[in-house]
């Protein structure tokens, strides 16, 4: 990884901030991520209970790339997200993992956080990814509003757990430029 990209650098916005993801974070965040409503349409339905996000909570701190999502205002923690697999090749990046808790669905968020972490890393790279699971059409949606399309399906195996079905996404320099035109 050249020297230059952060996989968690703190990041923020007038309403959210962006925090590297610590051990210290598990019961914060795990009091978010208890709600079985999050996990529905993501591929590991389980996720919810407390061994099994132990397992997914140890691979985000493990990954070096992980967030936490934090509402500057209460200073709440509203879900976590991560950055991974970066590419020299290909100049790319991937954006993942990422949940928050359902008092902040459709409040844009999710936008907020997206569009904080692209801007970031478009200094950096050309093509940005995603991998959203193949039943998260919630995420899909959401992902294509920001100008991602779909260009790949790919069994991905989560840290700790069976390979799911994934759809790759992906949104390119120039497209996000013209976006924010």
């Amino acid at each position: 990884m050249p020297a230059w990209l952060s996989l968690q650098p703190s990041l923020e916005t007038s309403t959210i901030r962006l925090v590297p993801l610590q051990e210290a974070d598990f019961d914060e965040l795990y009091a978010v991520a208890a709600d079985p409503k999050i996990w529905e349409q993501h591929p590991n339905k389980d996720r919810w209970r407390r061994e099994v996000f132990a397992t997914f909570f140890e691979g985000a701190v493990q990954s070096g790339g992980a967030f936490k999502i934090v509402d500057k205002e209460t200073g709440a923690t509203m879900g976590s997200t991560r950055l991974y697999d970066y590419s020299p090749e290909d100049s790319s990046i991937l954006i993942g993992y990422t949940f928050y808790g359902t008092k902040y669905w459709g409040r844009g968020i999710n936008l907020a956080v997206k569009a904080l972490l692209l801007d970031y890393l478009f200094e950096f790279v050309d093509t940005v990814r995603f991998h959203i699971g193949a039943g998260n059409v919630r995420s899909q949606i959401a992902i294509q509003r920001l100008g991602a399309t779909k260009v790949a399906e790919q069994e991905l195996a989560y840290y700790g757990e069976q390979p799911k079905l994934n759809f790759v996404f992906e949104i390119t320099k120039p497209t996000w430029a013209a976006r924010n035109a």
